[in-house]
């Protein structure tokens, strides 16, 4: 299927590693050029060997300034903006909430959602200049349900369905489709860390989490980060056109969360 997408420029945050690495390299390899921003100074020197059509900035969304770096260098670099992902999102702490950092708590939703309104609100004023512009946010299955010993991150994950609808109905005026996409276990290193710890707080084996986990997914499987991005994609190119203001998960059918 050819999408169409040949030069559409894509920014994707927290794109050097993991799903954010697989979306960037999905659109480049339907014709898109893609700038990438990254914490991970390794990942991203990384990047100039085995992804070298990808450009990119070292930032941190949660920090302002970062972000308004990471504006100049992606415009200086793909020449516009069509598209933004706002994939840079971080587990914070496993614990139940009185036993919560609130440094922890403060950290989890600067990353996972004040970042996403760091982005978005210098993104719009370009995206408004293109005919095909799409703001994809990333949120999780604990953005639609509760998610025991990860209050931070499921509270940022619900706020960011509730970003999207309204700047969908903010931005639909300007041609501006907003998403979110809600993924549920997804295979990878993250995903491991995060079992590991819940399994360590619930006093239980990793293998026992792991399946906990997976037999509220009705496939019993978990999701490969391809999957998103294929999603994603699509979204983003012009056979998405009326798709705007939704929450799609992408999950096996994920009833509810361990």
């Amino acid at each position: 299927m050819d999408l169409d997408i040949k030069g559409l420029r894509v920014l994707v945050t927290a794109g050097a590693a993991g799903i954010g690495l697989e979306i960037a390299r999905s659109f480049v390899r339907e014709g898109a050029k893609v700038h990438v921003c990254d914490v991970d100074d390794a990942a991203l020197a990384s990047l100039v060997t085995s992804d070298p059509d990808l450009t990119q900035s070292r930032a941190d969304v949660a920090n302002r300034q970062d972000v308004s770096r990471l504006f100049n260098e992606a415009l200086q670099g793909l020449g516009g903006l069509d598209v933004l992902v706002n994939n840079a999102g971080i587990a914070g702490p496993t614990a139940r909430v009185d036993e919560v950092d609130p440094d922890d708590w403060d950290r989890t939703l600067a990353v996972n959602i004040t970042g996403q309104f760091n982005c978005a609100r210098l993104a719009v004023p370009h995206l408004r200049e293109s005919s095909n512009a799409s703001i994809i946010n990333l949120s999780s299955a604990a953005g639609r349900f509760g998610f025991p010993l990860r209050s931070p991150y499921s509270a940022a994950k619900w706020a960011a369905v509730g970003f999207t609808k309204t700047l969908a109905m903010e931005l639909g005026p300007l041609g501006i489709r907003v998403n979110a996409i809600l993924p549920g276990v997804v295979e990878g290193e993250r995903i491991r860390r995060v079992i590991g710890s819940k399994a360590e707080a619930r006093g239980i084996s990793y293998e026992e989490m792991e399946n906990e986990l997976l037999r509220h997914v009705s496939l019993r499987t978990a999701v490969k980060p391809q999957q998103i991005a294929d999603q994603i994609v699509f979204l983003c190119s012009p056979r998405g056109r009326t798709i705007s203001g939704q929450a799609i998960a992408i999950d096996g059918d994920t009833q509810s969360l361990a």
